[in-house]
C-alpha cells in the first residue's frame, strides 16, 4: 500500500513539475519529459508489471491534460514501461550508464511514435525539421534532468524496498 501511495505522489509531483515549472524553463518551447523518466526508471528498477502500471497512469495523465486523443500516451507509456522491465536483471543501482541509455532510448522512441501518429498521418512530412527541432533538444534536456531525478527515484525505491523487507520480516515470525 505504501508503494502505491508513494508512486502516486511521485507521479503527481513530476507531472505538475513537467506542466508548470519546466514549461517556464523551456528552451525554444522544449521541456524535459519527466513522465518518460519515471516510467523507464520504475520499469527497470521494479520490473515489467510495475513498469506497465506506472506507464499506464503516467500516460493517462498526459492524455487527459495534454493529449488530443484519450489513450494514445497511456498505451505508449505502458509499452515503454514494459520494455524497460526486461532490463531489471541487468540493473545495478550504482551504475548510471544503463538508466541513461534506457531513458534516452525511451524518449527517442516515444518522440518517433508521436511524430508518426500526430504529424505524418496529418500529411506533415518534414521529419528533418521535427528531428532537429523537437526530438534531439528534448532528448538532451531529458538526459540532463535524468542525472538528477534518477538518483532521487533510486533513493525512494530503495527506502520503500527496505521498509517492505522490514515489514515482511516482522510478519514472518
Amino acid at each position: 500500500m505504501l508503494r502505491k501511495v508513494v508512486l502516486f505522489l511521485v507521479i503527481s509531483i513530476c507531472f505538475v513539475l513537467q506542466t508548470t515549472t519546466f514549461q517556464t524553463f523551456s528552451f525554444a518551447n522544449i521541456s524535459p519529459n519527466l513522465m518518460i523518466i519515471i516510467v523507464s526508471a520504475f520499469g527497470f528498477m521494479r520490473g515489467k508489471r510495475e513498469g506497465m502500471f506506472v506507464g499506464f497512469f503516467c500516460g493517462l495523465l498526459v492524455d487527459i491534460f495534454c493529449g488530443f486523443y484519450l489513450g494514445v500516451y497511456a498505451l505508449l507509456y505502458m509499452h515503454i514501461g514494459y520494455l524497460n522491465g526486461f532490463f531489471q536483471k541487468r540493473f545495478y543501482p550504482e551504475d548510471i550508464k544503463l538508466p541513461l541509455l534506457l531513458i534516452g532510448t525511451s524518449d527517442f522512441l516515444a518522440n518517433i511514435f508521436t511524430y508518426f501518429l500526430m504529424f505524418l498521418f496529418r500529411s506533415r512530412f518534414d521529419f528533418g525539421y521535427y528531428f532537429s527541432s523537437i526530438i534531439i533538444p528534448e532528448l538532451v534536456y531529458t538526459m540532463v534532468i535524468t542525472i538528477f531525478l534518477y538518483f532521487m527515484l533510486l533513493k525512494i525505491n530503495q527506502k520503500i524496498e527496505a521498509y517492505e523487507k522490514r515489514r515482511a520480516i516482522k510478519f514472518d515470525i
